[in-house]
């Protein structure tokens, strides 16, 4: 890969590049698109990157008249075409639902052109972790008798209790990543904070690579329907048990080594990622399309961000953030 002048520039051209998913199936008779999803995955990363969060500011931005925005303005034409006001709204709205598709197969691509696996056991953690709902916290006494006290409250965010941060009124941002030297995002949704992770697991089961032969998981995702799901694909799911501690059966060993293993990729992750895009408090975003564009928007950017340091040479772990930052 020849480096562009510009990052941001570089990570639109590898949007060319990376597979698409699977097209999803099309209901009805209608019109088919005019433009494709990948000229709103184009926009998305310029607004993660940006750190924009709406579409104003996003064509605001865009029609600066530098030369970084009159190059990115000529990557977003389709057959000479530009999207219209409306045609970016709509369409930015309704990409959080092909976002983890998407994520799944570049997540996939990863695997196969970084090989993490090439060392050690094929393994990756999945987990959930918190964000914190922008503006202030609807109470339970108030979300029953249907009142919202105050305008800066995102109602479709929900609470759920964390066992580091206690209750937290917000939303789960569910993912799978590899445990190896470099932290692959392999699959990720994202929901209301009170979403159980078994029961959304299913969904980021489906998107796991074909190599991946070990899963491993917390409490939360001790399961029997999701263990006879990883038996289906061949893979094992090893997770903590319930119980009284010290447990005392004879596999309590080798599972203190994987949970090690597990915490060990997943938290550290979800702390590295939480702070490359400053969501270590709020999100900036309030609805739940609006947060799952964010935050699963962000996901894919540093997927793609993998890709690109390995194209150029670059750390795969280290200096994340500055490198977008200077993008």
């Amino acid at each position: 890969m020849v480096p562009e002048a510009s990052v941001l520039v570089g990570l639109i051209v590898l949007i060319d590049r990376i597979p698409p998913p699977p097209p999803p199936e099309r209901r009805g008779r209608g019109r088919p698109p005019v433009y494709p999803d990948r000229l709103f995955l184009k926009a998305l990363v310029i607004m993660l990157v940006k750190r924009l969060t709406t579409v104003h500011a996003l064509l605001a931005v865009l029609e600066q008249p530098t030369p970084e925005m009159q190059r990115l303005r000529m990557l977003l034409l389709e057959d000479g075409r530009y999207p219209a006001r409306r045609t970016w709204q709509r369409r930015l709205r309704a990409i959080p639902a092909t976002l983890p598709a998407q994520i799944g197969c570049l997540g996939r691509s990863l695997v196969v052109l970084l090989d993490p696996w090439r060392d050690c056991g094929r393994a990756a953690a999945i987990d959930s972790t918190v964000l914190r709902a922008r503006g202030g916290v609807w109470h339970r006494k108030d979300r029953e008798a249907g009142s919202v006290p105050h305008s800066s409250i995102d109602t479709e965010a929900h609470w759920t209790k964390s066992g580091w941060h206690g209750w937290v009124y917000g939303w789960k941002l569910h993912l799978v990543t590899t445990v190896a030297a470099v932290w692959i995002p392999l699959a990720a949704t994202l929901t209301p904070a009170n979403r159980a992770d078994n029961e959304e697991a299913p969904e980021l089961l489906r998107e796991l690579p074909a190599e991946l032969r070990v899963l491993l998981g917390d409490t939360g995702y001790n399961d029997p329907d999701l263990r006879d799901g990883c038996a289906a694909d061949e893979r094992e799911l090893v997770t903590t048990r319930r119980g009284p501690y010290p447990h005392q059966d004879g596999g309590v060993e080798v599972r203190r080594l994987f949970h090690h293993l597990r915490s060990h990729a997943i938290e550290n992750f979800n702390g590295q990622f939480k702070g490359i895009f400053d969501c270590l408090g709020q999100v900036p975003t309030r609805g739940l399309l609006a947060t799952q564009r964010f935050a699963l928007g962000a996901v894919f950017v540093y997927q793609l961000s993998l890709l690109y340091r390995f194209e150029t040479g670059g750390e795969l772990r280290v200096g994340l953030k500055a490198f977008l930052n200077a993008a």
